[in-house]
């Protein structure tokens, strides 16, 4: 894919990624970290919810 940049721009576009600020390490994405997650907020949720139903009822 070509750039539709002009290569001035593009210039200052791979100037500034290469800035120290900008070479982040992240960690490696886990997804099955998120998903374990998203269970267990899903789950504590359900659980809350049924409590709080039969406190009130």
């Amino acid at each position: 894919m070509t750039s539709r940049l002009t290569p001035e721009d593009q210039q200052r576009v791979d100037h500034y990624l290469r800035a120290p600020q900008h070479q982040v390490e992240r960690k490696p994405f886990r997804p099955w970290l998120l998903l374990v997650l998203v269970l267990a907020v899903t789950i504590g949720l359900g659980l809350v919810s049924r409590l709080l139903s039969q406190l009130v009822l």
